[in-house]
């Protein structure tokens, strides 16, 4: 499997893990404010991935996966204040944050590896 199906498949299980986590929040906690935000940033950084799939450019490939890496970023943000302020468990909250670094590790490769090529 290519980098970029491994990326799809693991950034779309995990916005489908923020879904299930926004819509625990909305029912469970009836939390409205910070799973709005957490849902907006969790679920896009699957939606750059499969444009950068798309990209007309190196440039504009690497411009995609820049934006999933702020995303990601701001993800693991809402995760940790939702985490802090007890609306999640640690255990929910290291199990997310895994996933999202996991993420981040593989779509800052993915630029990195993009770059290089660009430059021969």
């Amino acid at each position: 499997m290519k980098s970029n199906d491994i990326l799809s498949v693991k950034s779309l299980a995990f916005a489908v893990r923020i879904v299930n986590l926004y819509k625990y929040l909305s029912e469970n906690k009836r939390e409205f404010i910070l799973s709005k935000q957490i849902m907006r940033s969790g679920t896009n950084p699957g939606a750059m991935v499969r444009e950068a799939s798309r990209a007309e450019s190196g440039a504009d490939f690497i411009h995609k996966f820049s934006i999933a890496q702020k995303e990601l970023a701001e993800t693991r943000y809402w995760l940790e204040l939702l985490c802090t302020t007890r609306y999640i468990n640690e255990i929910q909250f290291l199990s997310l944050d895994n996933d999202a670094e996991e993420l981040l590790k593989l779509i800052t490769k993915s630029i990195i590896t993009r770059k290089q090529n660009l430059e021969k």
